[in-house]
């Protein structure tokens, strides 16, 4: 069906601006790259929008004047359980008409791009139906990137094998955000949790996976968290972390963001972290000589980001490594009747020709947290009772405070400030903005108060919260991942903590008012007015997010427990390391890609010295 009145009743398109008159082609791209159950539910709530316009109305949205399409859109807005329906309906829409505004005002300018290093990569069509290799990893992001070029270097030939494709520097700059959006995402970025509190849970799909699309943020994993891992799940390879952790950084070349492209969306942070005496400090990145485009998350387009396609990989394709690209491994081959036990012999690939095999005696597994598991169980290697399960995020929250002057928080850095002070209570709060509509947060309202919002979306400040959370997650199915998770009673007291924390902040740096991004109460006025709402408030009415997936292929002592022993080997079976963010035994709490890139190496390295 058209989409024609749905965009011009939420967007109350009255004809006086270009650019919503292009959404709903927009839109039925970003449908159509989501998957299946999530495309036919925007579908299925838009008929059902047009259906009550009918009813009240005898005629669709469509054809309905500006003033009739407010009085359907107000009947709506008066059934509160209607509410979060409507926000999760707003998502998709928001991105197209962000994507549309952006190009009705024009691309940003930006300089030249850097030159990529050379990557050796090969389509999956191209590659020969039977080859060999010392080791086959399965999958390019941190840990696969990272085992690969350890291997690499010890003079193994090594294949890489990535579902994704290889982007350029150069494509992400001359394409707008939501193009590049679709395609380096997994479900178009649509990928979700389902629980007591659904969560929206994005991850990368490309050559260099979650690295391409993450915010480059490169915290150093705790040494509580470590102590923990090492104590209480016996992670040997936590012990001496701390020199793989420095390779990481030195790899990614990671320092603290300077103050000159931070952007006013992170100076605000700084000046309400000051005037509470909080905790709070340009965030480290990796990303020498940002320029401020803010569009990590669809990949950078100067190159400045150093993704672990422009940073591991290509010293891994110079050791000898070659990657295949568009390449879904159907399976581990495995040797049942190897004296000792069975062992790994390969992998399989999946082809419109049949497929091909590359026979190899190692296999890392590092498809990620929500991949490991329905590969290893498609390999029949998901016998363990504990795969799958574990599964760790971050669950994320965000806030948004009005400014009287501009903000325009998409002109600077997209992740720039960090403010620790809750961090021991389980609350890291990060200054994130994003491209228009590509954010977490909502804007409140519909109709003619939607249009008002984004009209005055250059003077809102955006900052998100993550917690450390309870394993509360499953990572389900073989051909395709199903997931479950359920948000644990303490991790819900911590959302709604986090929003008050970054409520305070807002306040404290001069917001007019704050929007809480609760459909029901979407603006207060003071901290009064917060703590009233939170009070009335259950983390299920929030719209939450979640990144950051780990601990499903968990490495540890006990064999009952975990999957795979204390040195990163998978139980049960010869030749198969796990080095991805399923191999980290609990939630790290802070943003993994250097956790994830020192464990690799680690389990790497200790299985070349074996």
């Amino acid at each position: 069906m058209s989409l024609t009145g749905l965009v011009a009743a939420v967007l109350a398109d009255d004809g006086t601006a270009h650019w919503p008159a292009r959404v709903p082609a927009r839109l039925e791209t970003v449908l159509a790259s989501m998957p299946l159950p999530a495309r036919a539910g925007v579908r299925a709530a838009a008929r059902g929008l047009d259906a009550y316009a009918r009813a009240r109305t005898g005629r669709g949205l469509a054809a309905l004047t500006g003033p009739e399409r407010e009085s359907v859109l107000a009947g709506l807005v008066a059934r509160p359980a209607l509410l979060p329906l409507l926000d999760v309906l707003k998502v998709p829409l928001l991105l197209a008409a962000g994507t549309e505004r952006m190009l009705e005002d024009g691309l940003p300018a930006r300089g030249p791009a850097r030159t990529d290093p050379p990557l050796d990569c090969v389509s999956a069509h191209a590659w020969p139906a039977r080859s060999t290799a010392d080791a086959v990893v399965i999958g390019s992001g941190a840990g696969g990137a990272t085992a690969a070029r350890t291997l690499a270097r010890a003079g193994l030939a090594v294949v890489v094998l990535e579902e994704g494709q290889h982007h350029s520097t150069e494509s992400f700059g001359r394409r707008p955000p939501l193009e590049r959006f679709a395609e380096l995402y997994r479900d178009g970025g649509a990928t979700v949790a389902v629980g007591r509190v659904p969560l929206l849970l994005p991850v990368g799909r490309a050559v260099g996976g979650t690295t391409v699309v993450n915010s480059g943020t490169c915290y150093r994993t705790p040494d509580h968290v470590l102590a923990r891992w090492s104590t209480d799940f016996g992670f040997g390879l936590a012990e001496g972390f701390a020199r793989h952790l420095d390779e990481a950084e030195r790899t990614l070349r990671v320092a603290t963001q300077p103050l000159d492209v931070l952007g006013a969306n992170g100076k605000i942070a700084l000046a309400g972290a000051d005037r509470l005496g909080w905790q709070a400090a340009p965030l480290r990145r990796n990303a020498p000589g940002c320029r401020g485009s803010c569009q990590c998350v669809v990949g950078c387009p100067t190159g400045a980001k150093q993704s672990v396609q422009l940073s591991v990989l290509p010293d891994a394709c110079a050791a000898g490594a070659r990657i295949v690209t568009g390449a879904r491994v159907e399976r581990v081959l495995i040797d049942a009747d190897r004296p000792g036990g069975p062992r790994a012999a390969g992998a399989r690939v999946h082809r419109e020709d049949g497929g091909f095999e590359i026979l190899a005696p190692l296999v890392v597994i590092a498809a990620g947290a929500l991949g490991s598991p329905p590969l290893l169980r498609r390999s029949s290697l998901g016998r363990h009772p504990r795969l799958g399960r574990n599964l760790s995020v971050h669950p994320a929250t965000s806030v948004a405070g009005r400014f009287a002057e501009p903000v325009t928080a998409w002109e600077g850095v997209l992740q720039s400030v960090g403010v620790e002070e809750h961090h021991d209570e389980g609350v890291l709060i990060e200054a994130t903005a994003t491209p228009p509509g590509m954010g977490s947060f909502v804007l409140p309202g519909l109709g003619g108060e939607l249009r008002r919002e984004l009209e005055g979306a250059d003077r809102l400040a955006t900052l998100g919260a993550m917690i450390a959370d309870l394993p509360g997650g499953r990572v389900l199915g073989r051909d395709r991942t199903l997931l479950r998770y359920d948000l644990h009673r303490r991790d819900a007291g911590r959302l709604l903590r986090a929003v008050r924390a970054m409520g305070e902040l807002l306040f404290a740096a001069g917001a007019e008012e704050v929007l809480t991004g609760i459909p029901a109460t979407p603006r207060v006025r003071s901290m009064t007015d917060l703590d009233e709402v939170l009070a009335a408030t259950s983390a299920r009415q929030l719209h939450l997010s979640a990144y950051h997936p780990t601990g499903t292929v968990a490495a540890g002592a006990d064999p009952q427990r975990f999957p795979a022993d204390g040195a990163g080997r998978l139980r049960g079976v010869h030749g198969v390391l796990v080095a991805d963010a399923s191999v980290l035994p609990g939630c790290p709490e802070v943003n993994p890609q250097l956790s994830i890139m020192a464990a690799a190496l680690a389990i790497t390295e200790a299985h070349l010295e074996r």
